[in-house]
């Protein structure tokens, strides 16, 4: 039905394996830098706050990654999203071009964070891990999170950036309802927190070196990013690869692929699918220019929290 709106997937049409675009690359990729000692990290520098199958899937040469039964299992809440055609935004444009998008929303937090959340609080969980701290700007993040350790059974412990836990109580309320207990960054709960306490507005940074540092003193609890790593880029792979199917039930074939980037999660998932078929497309990234981090930023190693970048070329 190339002129229907919806174009909806079966649960048995949900990816049995994420694309991991490392093996497509130029060349060796660079190691993530130990903060500690600005050398390249190790195993050593990683266990405390990541369990070793993230780990594993971080640094994998594999093209493919299957997906646990159980996080398949759980995708079933709200994948396969649907792919919709805007008819009305083309007759507004008055365009013979044919726009679709692929919509996200549908799943229990809101946004397409639960696809990376899910697997990392099963894998957590599979090794032993009862607890995980993580960070939040606006909450999509903190949501997600919460959202997958009640699936399987962990705490959650968040730090939600100062302005934006003044401003989005409801967000918070969402987490609360989900078990995390939710703190204001910078809070006077850790060394990282009470050492920024001017800042009071808070940052991302200021909010990731709290949860580094609570999942670094407790054995019992990790740490967990919701964009920017490897394994996240791969876990969201899910989203181009259902579209490539849907396009497919639409008789369409891009020419042009837009995607949003904050920290490239979601534009990663949806691009990496049409990357690895070898499509002829043209492929935008979207950033908004209050931080544009692709077009005018410096090329260097950022640890993300408070700690700094090692620039790795001339400024």
């Amino acid at each position: 039905m190339p002129d229907a709106t919806k174009f909806l997937l079966p649960e048995d049409a949900i990816p049995t394996h994420w694309i991991n675009l490392v093996p497509d690359l130029p060349g060796e990729p660079l190691p993530p830098l130990s903060p500690r000692t600005g050398r390249p990290a190790g195993p050593d520098d990683l266990t405390p706050i990541f369990p070793m199958n993230l780990i594993a899937q971080e640094v994998s040469p594999e093209p493919e990654i299957a997906i646990p039964d159980a996080v398949r299992e759980a995708y079933k809440l709200w994948r396969p999203t649907p792919l919709y055609r805007a008819h009305r935004l083309e007759r507004a444009l008055g365009t013979k071009a044919r726009i679709f998008y692929k919509y996200e929303g549908v799943s229990p937090a809101g946004s397409h964070k639960p696809n990376t959340a899910v697997p990392q609080a099963y894998e957590n969980a599979q090794s032993g891990i009862r607890k995980l701290a993580t960070e939040t700007g606006a909450g999509q993040w903190g949501s997600s999170l919460a959202f997958a350790c009640s699936l399987f059974g962990l705490e959650c412990e968040v730090f939600m950036v100062g302005s934006s836990y003044d401003q989005k109580p409801y967000r918070r309320s969402m987490m609360e309802t989900w078990g995390a207990s939710v703190h204001r960054s910078p809070s006077d709960r850790t060394d990282a927190g009470r050492s920024q306490a001017q800042h009071d507005t808070g940052s991302l940074g200021i909010a990731i070196s709290e949860a580094v540092e609570v999942a670094a003193q407790d054995p019992s609890c990790n740490y967990s990013l919701g964009s920017v790593l490897n394994h996240v880029l791969l876990h969201q792979t899910v989203i181009g690869q259902e579209a490539i199917a849907q396009l497919d039930m639409a008789d369409a074939r891009p020419d042009v692929i837009i995607g949003c980037v904050g920290g490239g999660s979601n534009f990663a998932g949806l691009v990496f699918p049409f990357l690895r078929r070898g499509d002829d497309v043209r492929i935008v990234a979207a950033e908004p220019a209050a931080c544009p981090t692709l077009t005018r930023g410096v090329y260097s190693y950022d640890y993300g929290d408070t700690v700094g970048m090692t620039p790795l070329m001339p400024m």
